[in-house]
């Protein structure tokens, strides 16, 4: 492979996947704490028999918590540059983007504005991720 240079957008573009990814994991983990102390904080109206995903506020908070403790944990890791931050990176908002799809029927708005910023991680990182190495 031929060397090209390195792009100061790019290497931007891969912090801001980073700190979005931080930003992620915040979100999850306030949404999980959130659940898991008061349970009726994931019921924004009655969804019916026949959603398949319907689980318990407090299942649904450890969910987020534990997702959101990951995503925080793999943003930070992203300012490292290594090639196993950015794949997890990337995994950890697909995760993250199908998991809030799930979530979707009790807060829309915010739902899409998760998938919004992880469908933006996911272009950054698989885009620009390895320009981050060269800096």
């Amino acid at each position: 492979m031929e060397q090209r240079e390195t792009s100061g957008w790019a290497v931007g573009w891969t912090y801001f996947a980073a700190f979005l990814l931080i930003m992620i994991g915040i979100w999850h983990a306030i949404v999980g704490f959130s659940a898991i102390l008061k349970d009726n904080v994931l019921v924004a109206g009655e969804l019916g028999d026949g959603y398949f995903l319907k689980l318990d506020s407090t299942q649904w908070g450890w969910i987020h918590l534990l997702l959101g403790i990951l995503i925080l944990l793999a943003g930070f890791g992203l300012f490292t540059g290594a090639v196993w931050a950015r794949t997890i990176g990337v995994i950890f908002a697909a995760i993250s983007a199908i998991g809030v799809f799930a979530w979707l029927p009790y807060y829309p708005v915010w739902g899409a504005l998760f998938i919004v910023a992880d469908v933006g991680v996911i272009w950054a990182l698989t885009v620009h991720g390895r320009d981050i190495v060269a800096e």
